[in-house]
């Protein structure tokens, strides 16, 4: 894709690409890193890969075995 733009059509999408990158919202490491790890404790209860599935709901369960005779 870049190959076909001439050297000014990137620089603009480049421009365009910062322009919008310093208008988002910065937040400390130390604040969000907090909050992402309250947020994944809170959510333990409720995942699988820490609770297990329950027998019932597995969809990965072999429901029956192969008979060779």
């Amino acid at each position: 894709m870049a190959r076909d733009m001439s050297d000014k059509e990137i620089l603009k999408m480049e421009l365009d690409q910062l322009q919008k990158e310093v208008k988002t919202e910065r937040m400390p490491v130390s604040v969000t890193a907090k909050e992402l790890s309250d947020w994944v404790e809170g959510q333990v209860g409720e995942d699988p890969l820490v609770k297990g599935i329950p027998e019932d709901k597995n969809p990965y369960k072999e429901k029956g075995g192969c008979i060779i005779s």
